[in-house]
C-alpha cells in the first residue's frame, strides 16, 4: 500500500512521540483522490521523521538522499517563537514548493485556539488576534489548521482529518475551535470595519438620550430624566437636532437610533424597559 509521509516539528517531545506512536498503533488511513475522474485510492500515513526545530528539519530537507515528506505537522509556538510554524511554512512554500513536483502539505498545529473563548477578557481583541494570526499563516502557505486538544483531549483525529480534507483537493482545513475562531474573527472584522468612527465625538449624556429616544421616551421625559443636561422639550429637540447632525443621518428619531445601533455607540441589551 502507498503510504502519505508525514513529518512532525514540535519542540515538546512528549507531543513528537504520542503523535507518532498514535498514527503508528492505528494505521491511519484515508481515501487519495487520484485524477478528476473521481477515482480514489487509499493510502496509510506515515511518520517520516519528528523534528524539535526548524534547523533540524532543513538539514533533512537539504539532504538530496532523503525521502522529502507529503506533508508538516507543524506546532505554532515553538519556545521563544510564538509564530514559528509560520516562519517555517513561508520558507518550505519559497524554497520547497515548486511547480514540477507536488507540494508538501502544510498543517499548523496549535493550543491557542482551545481556551473557551465566551469566558476570556478582552475577548474580541482575542479574537481578532487569534484570526490574524491564522490569516497570516494562510498567506505564507499553511493549508490547515488544528487545535492540539479539539473536543475535550489530545488524539490524532482532527490530524487524520486535515490530511484527508486536503487530499480530497480541499484547499484548506480547519477543524474545530479553529472555525470558530475563524467565524468570529471575520464577524468582528467586518463589525469592526462598519463601525467608523464618527467624525465628531458623542458625549455619554449624549449616549445616555439617544438609549432614552430608543425606549421610546417622549421629549417631555427625556427633559424630566436628564435633568441637568436639558432643561425643556424644546432643548431636548435642540439635542436630537444636533444628535442627527454628528450622525449624519435625517432629523428622524429611527435613522438616529439604527445609526447609534450600527456605530456601537448604544447596545440593545442597555436599551432601558418602561412600562406603560
Amino acid at each position: 500500500m502507498d503510504t502519505l509521509k508525514l513529518t512532525i516539528v514540535d519542540d515538546e517531545a512528549l507531543i513528537r512521540k504520542a503523535i507518532k506512536y498514535e498514527l503508528e498503533e492505528r494505521h491511519a488511513l484515508v481515501e487519495c483522490r487520484r485524477d478528476d475522474s473521481g477515482a480514489v485510492e487509499t493510502k496509510e500515513i506515515e511518520v517520516l521523521d519528528t523534528f524539535a526545530n526548524a534547523a533540524q528539519l532543513f538539514t533533512a530537507l537539504n539532504d538530496a538522499d532523503r525521502p522529502k515528506p507529503d506533508y508538516l505537522l507543524l506546532d505554532m509556538e515553538f519556545q521563544g517563537e510564538p509564530t514559528g510554524g509560520m516562519a517555517i511554512a513561508d520558507r518550505v512554500r519559497r524554497q520547497y514548493c515548486t511547480s514540477s513536483q507536488r507540494p508538501i502539505g502544510i498543517i499548523i498545529f496549535s493550543g491557542r485556539f482551545d481556551n473557551p473563548l465566551p469566558s476570556e477578557q478582552n475577548r474580541q481583541q482575542h479574537i481578532l488576534e487569534v484570526g490574524n494570526v491564522i490569516f497570516e499563516a494562510l498567506r505564507k502557505g499553511a493549508n490547515a489548521f488544528v487545535s492540539k486538544n479539539a473536543m475535550g483531549g489530545f488524539g490524532v483525529d482532527n490530524i487524520i482529518q486535515a490530511i484527508a480534507g486536503l487530499e480530497r483537493g480541499e484547499k484548506y482545513y480547519f477543524n474545530y475551535p479553529v472555525m470558530m475562531t475563524l467565524k468570529e474573527t471575520a464577524e468582528a472584522y467586518f463589525q469592526q470595519q462598519y463601525r467608523q468612527p464618527l467624525e465628531e465625538e458623542v458625549s455619554d449624556d449624549e449616549r445616555q438620550l439617544l438609549l432614552l429616544e430608543a425606549a421610546g421616551c417622549t421629549a417631555q421625559e427625556i427633559a424630566t430624566r436628564m435633568i441637568g443636561f436639558v432643561d425643556s422639550d424644546k432643548n431636548v429637540q435642540d439635542k436630537q437636532k444636533e444628535l442627527s447632525r454628528k450622525l449624519n443621518t435625517v432629523n428622524k428619531s429611527g435613522a438616529r437610533i439604527a445609526k447609534a445601533i450600527a456605530c456601537g455607540l448604544i447596545e440593545l441589551d442597555k436599551i432601558p424597559y418602561l412600562k406603560r
